[in-house]
């Protein structure tokens, strides 16, 4: 399961990569989409890797991301009674099922699939660079999770 983030913003950004951003849900800054791992995802994600970050997550910050982050319509938490409405006991329960693929996140009823979080505490190291090159655009593996921890912050 793939965790991506869209990092910059709209300005000068080529129609083919806006359309990939678009279908991938990820229409602003600083917003985060679960995404499953198969090659045409990977297409998109490697299309859009000048303005998005992504890497697979784990269960210990996809369980905080769910409990701290997960709204429902009406821009409501993810709350106990909702996880009893489908069938899980715990954020951990629908965190296994998420990433063993028996549940698919954006398709369960009256959740918001995309999670909205803050700047990342401490700021980024650059915007308009890759990881490779010290900067924090494209595929950053597992360190995704302390990104996403980073940006959890209240």
């Amino acid at each position: 399961m793939y965790a991506a983030i869209r990092i910059r913003g709209r300005a000068g950004v080529n129609k083919d990569v806006a359309m990939t951003l678009k279908y991938l849900r990820l229409t602003r800054v600083n917003h985060l989409v679960l995404l499953p791992k198969n090659k045409y995802i990977e297409g998109m994600l490697k299309k859009a890797k000048d303005y998005i970050t992504w890497g697979e997550i784990d269960k210990e910050t996809l369980v905080e991301l769910l409990k701290k982050r997960g709204r429902l319509m009406g821009n409501r938490p993810i709350d106990a009674e909702y996880l009893k409405k489908i069938n899980f006991e715990t954020f951990e329960d629908l965190a296994n099922a998420i990433l063993e693929k028996k549940v698919n996140y954006s398709k369960l009823p009256d959740i918001k699939p995309i999670f909205r979080l803050n700047p990342p505490r401490g700021g980024y190291k650059n915007t308009k660079r890759s990881v490779k090159e010290n900067g924090d655009l494209g595929y950053r593996q597992k360190e995704i999770n302390k990104l996403i921890k980073r940006m959890m912050v209240i």
